[in-house]
């Protein structure tokens, strides 16, 4: 597979769910049920984004177990092959004296005013930064999390769900953060698809 992918994946078969779990479960649910019913239309959607991925079936369930064994899930990463702090400062050269702390010197690019803000700051400008920074992510960290929830409840809705009675006004529901009224609009849905649906939006 040419993308990274979390470690948690869902499959339906049809509008049935038939195995949420690791990526070497699910497959090889779907390779036995695949064997039982060559015919079946089975969707497999990542946890973490709610994209259709698929999954390489090739060969015996010990040689399915191992390929999808060595793919390395990025955790709570939304993508991307960033490296992670550690790793970033492990490959920089240390400068004379320069604390062991994590912290990592990078260029950062202000205007006269700002850089004369940070001097002006009893704390000195890399410590302001950084609290600064803390700052932001704490307070945005849960509408970016809420965001990305929606994003994911609407791609597999999206994948799935789309030409179900009410999708439209679903996802209106699911932007808006309207719980009662997402459910409102899918109470005619399979039960699965319901229930996974609100497991992506409000985890």
């Amino acid at each position: 597979m040419s993308r990274a992918l979390s470690s948690t994946c869902t499959a339906f078969e049809g509008h049935r769910l038939l195995r949420s779990g690791s990526l070497v479960e699910v497959a090889l649910t779907i390779k036995a049920a695949v064997a039982r019913r060559p015919s079946s239309a089975i969707l497999v959607f990542d946890d973490l984004t709610g994209r259709v991925i698929d999954l390489d079936l090739r060969g015996t369930r010990a040689e399915v177990s191992e390929r999808l064994s060595r793919q390395t899930p990025p955790g709570s990463r939304r993508g991307g092959s960033e490296e992670s702090p550690s790793e970033i400062e492990a490959s920089e050269p240390r400068g004379r004296g320069r604390p062991k702390l994590g912290v990592i010197s990078r260029e950062v690019t202000l205007l006269p005013r700002q850089w004369e803000w940070l001097a002006a700051q009893p704390s000195g400008a890399s410590a302001t930064l950084r609290r600064l920074v803390d700052e932001a992510k704490r307070r945005n960290g849960a509408q970016q999390q809420r965001r990305a929830a929606q994003e994911a409840a609407y791609r597999f809705m999206l994948g799935i769900a789309g030409d179900l009675p009410g999708y439209e006004e679903g996802t209106r529901a699911l932007f808006a953060g309207d719980r009662p009224r997402l459910e409102k609009w899918m109470a005619d849905w399979p039960a699965d698809i319901r229930a996974h649906v609100l497991r992506l939006a409000f985890p």
